[in-house]
């Protein structure tokens, strides 16, 4: 029943929105560097930190952790939280030198469950950008879910409300085929409902799952 559900809710936003494109980016750091600063921020705001870390000439691992941290934060004060956001990057890049020579190649070896635990070691690194970077940069088989999937899911009694990160990760891994385009571009088509449709003050009248069962008297939305 699920996947069938599942399924149906994404055929539905594939064609009223078509393919997504995502994730932007031309190399693999460039995509983690975007996966760590885009929390808590617009993705407009990320783009002009990465582009003052290109004009700077930094976006690599080994220039961006031979900068120093003053410097880092203040070319990436447009993602906002600047500060905070300057020290997860060394902390990702510390991990990544201190264990893998700085060399993402190596990262390639690591199964995905040993990559992700990794991950989730990294101070600043939360199961979202963990699950960003798997999916995006490593074309890794995980899907990403985020504040915009619980509404959409339990507005769509897929799920209970309240649900933590991984029962709602379970939820599509569980009844989806195992794919990394399909995760990919399911997972920023809920993005796109979740911002022009299914907000808190939901737009159930043009919303692209009108027809199918929903509920809206739910709270904390």
């Amino acid at each position: 029943m699920l996947k069938e559900q599942l399924t149906e809710i994404y055929q539905l936003l594939f064609e009223c929105f078509g393919p997504q494109f995502w994730w932007p980016g031309q190399t693999q750091f460039e995509i983690i560097t975007g996966a760590i600063l885009t929390q808590n921020t617009s993705w407009r705001n990320v783009e002009r930190a990465i582009e003052n870390l290109k004009s700077a000439d930094l976006l690599t691992p080994e220039k961006l952790n031979a900068a120093e941290l003053s410097k880092l934060a203040e070319l990436i004060r447009p993602a906002g939280y600047f500060n905070i956001k300057a020290r997860r990057l060394k902390n990702f890049l510390t991990w990544l030198f201190e264990n893998y020579v700085g060399q993402l190649e190596r990262l390639q070896q690591l199964n995905t469950d040993r990559f992700r635990e990794e991950l989730l070691s990294v101070k600043g690194i939360g199961p979202e950008t963990a699950d960003s970077i798997l999916l995006y940069a490593f074309e890794r088989e995980v899907f990403v879910v985020d504040a915009y999937t619980a509404r959409i899911a339990a507005r769509h009694m897929l799920i209970e409300q309240g649900a933590d990160y991984e029962q709602l990760r379970d939820l599509f891994q569980s009844n989806l085929e195992s794919d990394v385009k399909l995760f990919n571009e399911y997972h920023a088509l809920l993005v796109r409902l979740g911002k022009n449709f299914c907000r808190p003050k939901a737009e159930c009248s043009i919303c692209p799952l009108r027809k199918l069962p929903h509920r809206l008297d739910l709270e904390h939305f």
